[in-house]
């Protein structure tokens, strides 16, 4: 089955959504392998001079082994393994770039999110090309203009075997989170796969 393509027409930002880009075998096996294999972290994040656990695990994967900063947290690349090779390769087949890096995170349960932010780091450069691709429950992926406070927010799901295309000026002009839900809900795997410069 092919994937069902949506382009969002909006504002500062090009987003494309490949729903059901792997098939369900491929979700389920990618799924439980990156569980079992990755070596997952939960890091600690400063918050008006406080120290708090991140409300994620997460690893990052570099093919050069460089290490990667965000929020004030410094992470060690882990090794390559072969499950994120067959992930990178097909969506590079897709979207015609070339990936360097992975960043995953593992959201435990409704309690686990992401606040509001945008993947600016310098080392991604100008305009930043992000591929970030879902196993596991179904979680809101949210985005807000960061100055056109007029614009309404907008909520993508993000599904079992998904991937969202970002690049352009997304990451200048747009923020977003994975929101916290009270909801009973299931484990969620989420990579974002970028380009180191």
């Amino acid at each position: 089955m092919l994937p069902l393509i949506t382009e969002f027409d909006l504002p500062d930002a090009e987003l494309v959504l490949y729903d059901s880009f792997f098939t369900q075998q491929e979700s389920d096996a990618l799924y439980r392998n990156l569980k079992e294999k990755i070596e997952w972290q939960q890091d600690q994040i400063k918050i008006y001079g406080k120290q708090h656990r991140v409300p994620r695990l997460a690893a990052w994967c570099d093919l050069k082994h460089r290490p990667f900063a965000y929020s004030g947290i410094s992470m060690r690349s882990h090794s390559w393994i072969s499950e994120l090779s067959f992930i990178k390769e097909k969506v590079e087949a897709e979207v015609d770039y070339q990936f360097t890096s992975v960043l995953l995170n593992f959201y435990r349960d409704g309690k686990d999110s992401v606040g509001w932010h945008s993947d600016d780091e310098k080392e991604l450069g100008k305009n930043p090309v992000l591929a970030s691709v879902s196993f596991g429950e179904t979680r809101p992926f949210q985005l807000r203009h960061s100055c056109r406070k007029e614009l309404d927010k907008v909520d993508i799901p993000l599904s079992h075997g998904s991937f969202l295309l970002m690049k352009g000026t997304t990451q200048h002009f747009w923020k977003h989170q994975i929101p916290k839900t009270s909801r009973s809900i299931a484990p969620r795997i989420n990579l974002t796969f970028r380009i180191l410069k």
